[in-house]
Parts: structure tokens; sequence; C-alpha cells
């Protein structure tokens, strides 16, 4: 052989080398685990699409819509998303239920999270134990951000007590005498609350506080409490529930006659699920605490948010009602779970997953109100860091006062 073709023979087999590494290099490059394909991501999620908070069953549908949304303009980084969305009931033992069957059966990547303290709090443990992420889920219950005991599980939502601190403060502010009177749900939710309100009053909690009732979640109605609640001589009311009891609750102070300084927990402070309901007439002057925009604000009809979400919303969710802002936290979680994906590219495993999730910052996210930024970190998962209260005019909620550092509450 001469030593030209010797040459020859040694470039070609060099060149086969440097290409079998660089092959090599590519599909190392790619890892990937449970439900994942190079064309496709398994997530899965649940809702209450029936029971007694199927109201909320708009948040899931927000989720699907939006993964519609992401699959239509081509996936992530050419990847279509597979979200399995089951019914939950808003019953926790159905939760687990159907977590497990998602998680075992479907093999799903990840949890796209969920709405609702009870649910999410029944499949915390379970998510936790076998290592699967359970994404932004809707809940401000404290026990949720809690990297150390459970790392898989990742919160988005202003914490109940941070609120419970701010309406605490405000009430002092406004009237350091006040005679307050609490109905609260019987969960995390409501008990967060309480204690986030006992907080903010200080030392003065036990004397300002004349009365607080609990109810569950299956009572038929609140109007026996409120009745109890009015009896004390109350000037002050706060109803941290859901939509459907804040609406009875509403309806029947009016009936009663009451006026009182009235607050709601976030989470029942929808027009369309709690305040339309109850009586537009009868929501005049209630206070909450908020973070987003509402789609219906005619302030902001122009805000480009609102134009991205009413043009998504019209061609994804044509039955929607704009005024049910239950679809905002859905649609946000969406968008922070899209994020964290093509974050990861190639590297889909549940653990660079976790990884991304925990490492927010300053993040802007869509609907949230001017300046809120997320940011989060491995050894705190609240991405939230300040709010702001607001009042119902009869059309539109109106901010008070500036935006709340609600890491100074803590």
């Amino acid at each position: 052989m001469t030593k030209t073709v010797r040459r020859r023979s040694a470039i070609v087999a060099m060149g086969s080398v440097a290409l079998s590494a660089v092959l090599a290099r590519s599909v190392q490059a790619k890892s990937y685990g449970p439900g994942v394909t190079d064309q496709e991501i398994k997530l899965g999620t649940t809702s209450p699409y029936s029971g007694p908070a199927s109201g909320f069953g708009v948040y899931g549908n927000a989720q699907t819509a939006y993964f519609k949304m992401i699959n239509d303009q081509g996936g992530i980084n050419g990847r279509k998303i597979n979200l399995i969305s089951l019914d939950n009931g808003y019953n926790p033992p159905k939760a687990l239920e159907m977590t497990r069957q998602l998680v075992e059966s479907d093999n799903v990547l990840a949890i796209a999270g969920f709405l609702g303290t009870a649910p999410n709090t029944a499949v915390q443990k379970y998510l936790n134990t076998k290592k699967v992420p359970s994404l932004f889920l809707t809940s401000g219950a404290e026990r949720f951000n809690d990297p150390k005991e459970y790392p898989w599980i990742i919160p988005l939502y202003p914490t109940f007590v941070a609120q419970g601190i701010s309406f605490g403060r405000y009430i002092l502010a406004k009237n350091p005498g006040a005679k307050i009177a609490v109905l609260y749900i019987n969960d995390d939710l409501g008990k967060d609350f309480l204690r986030g309100l006992q907080i903010g009053l200080g030392d003065k909690a036990k004397t300002m506080i004349v009365r607080a009732v609990s109810h569950e979640l299956t009572d038929p109605t609140v109007e026996t409490q409120i009745i109890d609640l009015k009896a004390t001589g109350a000037d002050t009311l706060l109803q941290f529930t859901t939509p459907k009891f804040a609406a009875q609750g509403i309806r029947k102070v009016a009936d009663l006659s009451w006026k009182p300084m009235h607050f709601l927990a976030s989470i029942a402070a929808g027009i369309g699920a709690t305040l339309i309901p109850a009586g537009i007439e009868r929501s005049i002057g209630i206070l909450t605490a908020r973070w987003e925009k509402t789609p219906t604000d005619t302030e902001t009809a122009n805000d480009p948010d609102i134009k991205q979400f009413a043009e998504f919303a019209a061609k994804y969710m044509p039955s929607l009602n704009l005024d049910d802002n239950t679809a905002v936290p859905g649609y946000i979680n969406a968008f922070m779970i899209a994020r964290v994906l093509k974050m990861c590219g190639d590297e889909l495993t549940r653990e660079n997953i976790l990884k991304q999730a925990t490492s927010l910052k300053d993040v802007r996210a869509p609907l949230l109100l001017p300046g809120i930024l997320l940011t989060n970190s491995p050894t705190d998962y609240g991405a939230f860091h300040s709010m702001q209260l607001a009042q119902f005019d009869g059309k539109r909620w109106v901010p008070v006062g500036g935006m709340i550092n609600t890491d100074a509450l803590k």
C-alpha cells in the first residue's frame, strides 16, 4: 500500500472516530425521564370538574387550553405536550387515587400543579416519596413551601398567612378599636388565613377578634354562622373561605342590614365567581388582596397581557366567562411550566425540572400586576414577594395603597 493510500485511510479512520464521538455526545446530551420522547412530554394533573368545588374546574381547563396553544405553535423544543387532566372532585382521597394513576399507570414526567389546598395536601407526601415534581401548585398554605421535607412540591401562590397579616395591619391602621368577626373554612386555607390575621393584629388579636367560627366544605350554607357573627356586634368581618360560601355570606350580610368593614380571601374574590352571584350592589366596598390583573377591568383593556389573554380565551376557551378569574392562575401555571420545560432543553429529567423550577430569578409572568417578578431558590420556594390590597367599587378592584412587600411580613 502506498504512503498516499495509507494516509487517506488514516484520515478516513480519524474522521469516522471524530464523527462517532460527535454522535455519542449528541446521544448523551439527551437525558429523558418517564413520559418523554423526542416527540412528546407527558404531564399529568387533576382538577375538580365535579363535586362541591366544580367551579374551580376552569383552572384545569385553562391548563389544558394553554398547552393546546403551545402545541399549535410547534410545542416546546420540538416536543408536543400531552397533558392528562383527570377529575378529582375536590375530594382528597380521589385526588390521591387519580395522581397515583397518572404516576404509576400513565407514567407522566411531572404533575402540572393543580388548584386547592385539601387535594394538594392529599398528594404531597406521595409525590415527594416518588420524587415526582408537582409544578407550581396553586395554594397559599405554608405547608407546601418546605424544601427540606418536601423538595418535590413546588408552590406558586402568595401565602394565606401573608394575606392575613396584611388584612390585620390594615385594620389596625384604619380602625384600631375594631371588633372583628371571622368565618373560615376548616382546613389549612382557613386556618392559615386566621393565623395570619392574628399575627397582623399582634397583641391586640385576643381582644379585637370577638368571634371566629368555622364551616366545612360539605356544608350546604353558612347563613347560620353569619347570623351568629353579626350577633356579636362586630363592625369588621373577614371571610376566609371559597367562592360559594363567600357569596352566601355577602348575601346574608346584606339581608341582615349589617354593614361591616368586609374582607374576602383572595381565592374567593373573583368578580364572576363570587361578586356577581352575591350581587354587585351587595359587594361594593369589599376588600381583598391581589397580584393578578383582571381580564375585564376597563382601565386596563388595552394592556398587552389582557389582549393576549382575551385572544387566547376566544380561540381555546370560547365558553369562558372572562369575569371568572379562576382561569387566570391556571394560565399562569401553564406558562411557568412551559418556561421550565423550555429551560430544560434535552435534559428532561425530573431532577433537572426540579432544579430549573426552584431557581427562578426575576421572572415576569403574564397577567401579574406591574412590578411583580417571581424569584425563588432551592432553600425557599416562595416565588411571590409582593401583592396589593384592593377594594371593589361596583365595577372593578381599585388599588388601596402601594405594593406590599410580603417578605417584610414574615
